[in-house]
């Protein structure tokens, strides 16, 4: 993990569909609740967060003025070449070729090889985070693009 995948932001600061790393993964915070404890301590935010490659739920409980370190997330739209051998074919913008990201096994990646095999010109949407990527969605691309 490199230093340009995080940045650290205060506990108070974070916010409901916000991302934050939960034990190391870059999850999206799905709840959150700030809790007093007692007189002299100070309040605690409890985070329920799901894992955006893996949708595994995560817990944390950190005092609000503690910094937790958010994943720096980008998404990205490639058009798909191909689906060889459980991995996608991407075209990038300038033209070259991705072919290090996997096809999803769940529901998403059915769907996606289904419609990529009746021909269909698809546009799939790859969510980046920490040194990995998933697609999250596609579309068919519009006609005479």
């Amino acid at each position: 993990m490199s230093d340009e995948d995080t940045y650290p932001m205060q506990c108070s600061a974070l916010r409901k569909n916000g991302h934050v790393v939960i034990k190391g993964r870059p999850c999206k915070i799905v709840d959150m609740s700030t809790s007093k404890t007692g007189k002299h301590g100070h309040a605690k935010v409890h985070l329920v967060a799901t894992d955006i490659f893996t949708q595994k739920k995560y817990e944390d409980l950190s005092p609000s003025t503690h910094n937790m370190d958010v994943p720096n997330v980008s998404r990205s739209e490639y058009q798909l070449i191909d689906i060889d051998d459980g991995f996608l074919s991407l075209m990038t913008n300038d033209g070259d070729t991705k072919d290090d990201v996997k096809l999803p096994e769940n529901e998403l990646g059915d769907r996606l090889q289904a419609e990529f095999d009746e021909g269909k010109d698809l546009l799939v949407t790859i969510i980046a985070a920490m040194g990995e990527e998933a697609p999250v969605s596609f579309k068919e691309a519009p006609k005479g693009a």
